[in-house]
């Protein structure tokens, strides 16, 4: 089989046919504890991303973190990075940097080329904005798990600006002629990769829009054993996500206000919590950031979980099917991946609206409501073993063998 996928790769090398496009194979001849070199965006808490990032350090042993920022508590890292050394930029000794690390997203390109992995068996990156541009040797393997083209230099750039109040003064033009050169090195370093493996199809779709590449979908690793089928479930609906502009919780509450007899429980802290608090009517409460098991238990009780977001993958939203618990949601990004819809499939496990107004959001949940019946916490667990840690393990060391063999045979 090793000689027949090699065979497959000197063709493609020779007339330039993509390495996405191939056929997956096994790993073969990948050595689990090579020296691998895995570059992360930034750690600032332990969300999808970071999720991500701990499954691929726990497949490759001897792998090592290269961050940008690393905020994560020493409880996270304990349980999720035991022994795994991190490397940081220089940027990450700024006094307070916690406090407005975001804002040096137009030297965060320099930062990532400062870090030099030329002397690792293979790299890996993790990348939503900057990690695939670090810079590799001609002959080095590297394996790109894209999040996400970086949402706000391209097609969120305006909505971004808008929710900053940045107009076409002084201030807003800097911001708008940083993310034009931010856009450039993004294009430029696009092609750095052997292979880009996009969590979605819907980022598989921006990838090959944005950058002309093809990618190969692999959804990201749910930890199934820790989300336990509960099928007797309580009166309440649940939003849960980290509380910004992007993921629409403000579109959740105001539906909900005008459903007063149905109850909705929102998990989850951040930058819009306190308007979010304020808009909301008294059917509507507000867990804040939960420990994992009452999270899960959190959603694992809940009606259906509502999002109304567009989520690039939407890891949560794996979490609830794997819980039983059904979607409401917004059908576009992820949740397309993700919910076996009502209106098409033989065992739904969901029900997906099409436009973000108050009034889509509140049919979806009239809908749900009336053939609740016909959507199990069994289909809704059933569904959710597609995600499983193994998949995606089976996938990523797939790919990186096929990256080795590409260069061995070049």
């Amino acid at each position: 089989m090793l000689h027949e996928r090699s065979s497959d790769l000197a063709i493609a090398a020779k007339v330039n046919v993509p390495i996405e496009t191939l056929p997956a194979t096994p790993g073969v001849g990948v050595d689990k504890y090579a020296r691998i070199a895995v570059v992360h965006d930034w750690c600032p808490n332990f969300r999808g991303g970071e999720r991500v990032l701990a499954q691929i350090c726990k497949q490759f042993p001897n792998s090592e973190v290269f961050t940008l920022f690393d905020f994560l508590p020493a409880e996270i890292k304990e349980q999720y990075f035991r022994d795994v050394e991190f490397h940081t930029s220089a940027a990450n000794r700024i006094p307070m940097v916690r406090k407005f690390y975001r804002s040096l997203f137009f030297f965060c390109p320099f930062l990532i080329e400062q870090f030099d992995v030329t002397g690792y068996d293979a790299v890996i990156s993790s990348s939503a904005a900057f990690s695939r541009g670090v810079i590799t040797r001609p002959d080095q393997p590297h394996l790109c798990y894209v999040h996400s083209p970086v949402r706000y230099a391209w097609d969120e750039q305006f909505s971004y600006l808008q929710q900053g109040k940045l107009g076409f003064g002084p201030k807003g033009m800097l911001y708008r002629y940083m993310l034009h050169r931010l856009r450039t090195w993004d294009t430029r370093t696009a092609h750095g990769p052997d292979l880009m493996l996009a969590n979605s199809n819907y980022v598989r779709s921006r990838i090959q829009h944005i950058y002309g590449r093809e990618a190969r979908v692999v959804f990201p690793p749910v930890a199934l054993g820790e989300l336990p089928c509960v099928g007797d479930k309580d009166d309440y609906y649940v939003s849960a996500s980290f509380l910004a502009p992007y993921k629409r919780t403000d579109l959740v509450i105001r539906a909900f206000n005008e459903m007063p007899s149905r109850r909705l429980v929102i998990v989850g802290e951040g930058q819009q919590s306190a308007s979010l608090r304020a808009l909301a009517g008294p059917n509507v409460t507000f867990s804040g950031y939960l420990p994992r098991q009452d999270y899960v238990d959190t959603l694992a009780r809940a009606k259906a979980m509502v999002f109304a977001g567009c989520e690039d993958f939407g890891i949560a939203l794996a979490e609830a099917q794997a819980c039983g618990t059904p979607l409401i949601a917004f059908g576009r990004g992820g949740a397309v991946d993700i919910v076996r819809r009502l209106e098409s499939s033989p065992e739904p496990t969901g029900v997906l609206f099409k436009a973000q107004t108050v009034d889509h959001l509140k049919d979806a949940v009239d809908l749900f409501e009336e053939n609740s019946h016909a959507i199990t916490p069994r289909a809704c667990a059933s569904n959710a073993r597609r995600f499983s840690e193994e998949n995606f393990d089976r996938a990523i060391m797939e790919s990186l063998g096929a990256v080795q063999a590409l260069h061995e045979i070049m």
